[in-house]
């Protein structure tokens, strides 16, 4: 297999196809931190896209409990599974090298272990062109399994109260993980398809499927480690998330010629979201945009990053990690950044505390940001460091550099008038 340079391991690695890069990137940051599983983004998803005969168990766009729940059930305790076992088999270990984690073009180190790809080329004789599985039916068949089901709680016998917990862990913990197709750099589901049927689009690097030429042999399904391949039985062919392409060309009716963000992003009631378009390099990089939300969130403050960037398909979704889960599982699900992000987003400087306030502000994709100093409007001390908040503006621009947002870090409070005090 040729090799391709991936820059969230840092490295080069095994891929079928030669290194080819569309010229602007579909992208999403969601923030851990702030998401309620109220599953409006999914059932969003499901009323636009997946509501139709053979498509009862489809959720291109879950919310799952961590660390127990799964949908498809197991499906990253399966493939780590499977990870481990090819690291045994090949005499390797996976581990992450951070020693030069500050160069750009190794933003989180280099990952010294087996990609999924890489792993399958160990297999003797190799059978597949990535490790993988196919989830049985009955894995397919609980989205919600295990929803607030939290790890590490103690209790005692006759108390039904838990023991206390506090930051910066929790020993009592559990949080929640948005999930759509990543769009991957390298995906697994393009690599497998022995029709050729998937493809990645070169004008936003959107993975879709060509169902004419789909014949259902299910590869997608068993490659994609993150499970967001589906096959529908009732047509006898693979389906995944489009990423609402028609909303991303600006085809919709609402907003013609406007680029929107996809149905699932627009719903989220808890602005855990964003979505936007990056302009890539020839090489595969990110071309420097400083002004973009999605850059400035993982390029430079370094605050959201992969889902199992180890895995080697360079991901195109990124997450700002949950400020009070144990470190070494996430670690394992977002790579070595954890600990630094972490402490960005517990202590944001003035830019990221403003950035944070275009998270769900339209529905109109913002490719520009500017920021206007406001006046301190608090102080305190943050894990012993001194930290000041500032009421800054934050405006968006679209693609057109109009703009479409203007938010500020300190949200407006109303007060009832006295003559409606308790009326609601």
């Amino acid at each position: 297999m040729p090799n391709v340079y991936n820059w969230q391991l840092g490295r080069e690695m095994s891929y079928p196809y030669e290194a080819a890069f569309p010229d602007w990137q579909w992208a999403f940051v969601f923030n851990i931190n702030r998401c309620i599983a109220c599953q409006t983004c999914t059932y969003a998803c499901k009323s636009t896209w997946t509501f139709s005969k053979g498509q009862e168990y489809m959720w291109w766009n879950n919310v799952e409990t961590k660390p127990y729940g799964e949908y498809p059930r197991f499906w990253d305790a399966k493939i780590l599974a499977l990870l481990h076992d090819a690291h045994q088999q090949a005499g390797e270990e996976a581990r992450w090298d951070t020693f030069h984690k500050d160069d750009k073009a190794k933003p989180y180190g280099t990952y010294e272990g087996l990609t999924i790809f890489e792993a399958a080329e160990r297999q003797a004789p190799q059978k597949e062109v990535a490790i993988g599985y196919e989830p049985t039916d009955d894995e397919w068949a609980a989205p919600n399994l295990y929803e607030d089901t939290a790890a590490g709680a103690i209790s005692h016998a006759g108390d039904t109260t838990l023991e206390p917990t506090a930051l910066p862990e929790h020993k009592t913990w559990f949080f929640y993980l948005q999930r759509v197709c990543n769009h991957c750099n390298f995906a697994a589901c393009v690599a497998a398809c022995p029709r050729q049927a998937i493809y990645k689009r070169k004008e936003d690097g959107i993975v879709l499927l060509d169902q004419e030429r789909c014949r259902g042999y299910r590869k997608c399904v068993m490659a994609c480690p993150y499970k967001k391949a589906m096959y529908r039985p009732t047509t006898r062919v693979s389906e995944k998330c489009v990423g609402c392409y028609p909303r991303i060309e600006g085809k919709d009716p609402m907003q013609p010629g406007i680029p929107l963000e996809t149905r699932c992003m627009s719903a989220c009631p808890g602005k855990i979201r964003i979505q936007g378009l990056v302009k890539m390099d020839p090489d595969g990089n990110w071309a420097e945009d400083r002004q973009n939300p999605i850059y400035y969130l993982v390029k430079v403050a370094k605050v959201a990053l992969p889902l199992y960037p180890q895995f080697g398909l360079a991901p195109n979704g990124y997450y700002i990690p949950p400020r009070w889960a144990p470190r070494p599982y996430l670690r394992q699900m977002f790579g070595p950044g954890v600990d630094e992000a972490i402490e960005r987003y517990v202590a944001p400087d003035r830019e990221l505390l403003a950035v944070q306030q275009l998270f769900r502000a339209t529905q109109q994709i913002i490719f520009k940001y500017e920021v206007l100093p406001g006046p301190k409007v608090f102080e305190a001390t943050i894990r012993g460091r001194p930290w000041e908040m500032f009421d800054d503006t934050v405006i968006g621009f679209n693609k057109n550099g109009q703009e479409v947002v203007r938010g500020k870090v300190q949200e407006p409070q109303h007060v009832r008038p006295d003559k409606h005090y308790n009326s609601i």
